[in-house]
């Protein structure tokens, strides 16, 4: 069933999401993806993410690592959501298993990975925006299995955190 699944999600992303790269007017960035938890437990869905759908998209991998945290190291990484009501759910989750870290490279990376992924909730993802990886991927609002930067200060501070040094003057 998952397969078949997987094979359908394939076929709808490649339809639907494929965004060029190549346009003369895109903007070279990097961004930060995760792979959160939900998704790091099915290696066959964080395979296709991983070798298809980012490379199908334009995007590069330039660096990639497992990642598990404390309770601490999400309430750090996601400060900015404090005292919001689903703060204590979102960094209890983050922190309940490992996940993947990447830095994505590519003509505007930023938007095309959050295109990519789609709306927050992987709900309202399924009705309105059923081509994205949170439709086919996502559980719920909190356990929506990938996080993309939302904007280029954004993307700098969440790659140094989870990637300290990274030489962000190496744009290919």
């Amino acid at each position: 069933m998952r397969s078949m699944l997987l094979k359908s999600c394939q076929r709808k992303l490649t339809q639907k999401v494929s965004i060029r790269s190549g346009d003369a007017f895109n903007n070279l960035q990097y961004t930060l993806a995760l792979l959160k938890p939900d998704l790091f437990t099915q290696p066959h869905c964080v395979k296709a993410v991983l070798n298809e759908f980012i490379p199908m998209n334009g995007l590069k991998i330039v660096i990639q690592k497992t990642v598990s945290w404390s309770v601490k190291d999400a309430q750090y990484f996601y400060a900015e959501h404090r005292g919001k009501y689903f703060f204590q759910r979102l960094t209890d989750y983050l922190s309940s298993g490992p996940f993947f870290a990447l830095v994505l490279q590519g003509p505007d990376a930023i938007s095309k990975w959050r295109k990519l992924i789609g709306p927050t909730r992987p709900d309202k993802a399924r009705i309105h925006h059923p081509e994205t990886l949170r439709a086919h991927f996502g559980l719920t609002d909190t356990r929506n299995s990938f996080h993309g930067s939302d904007s280029t200060v954004s993307a700098k501070k969440e790659i140094e955190t989870l990637f300290p040094g990274f030489k962000f003057d190496k744009l290919d």
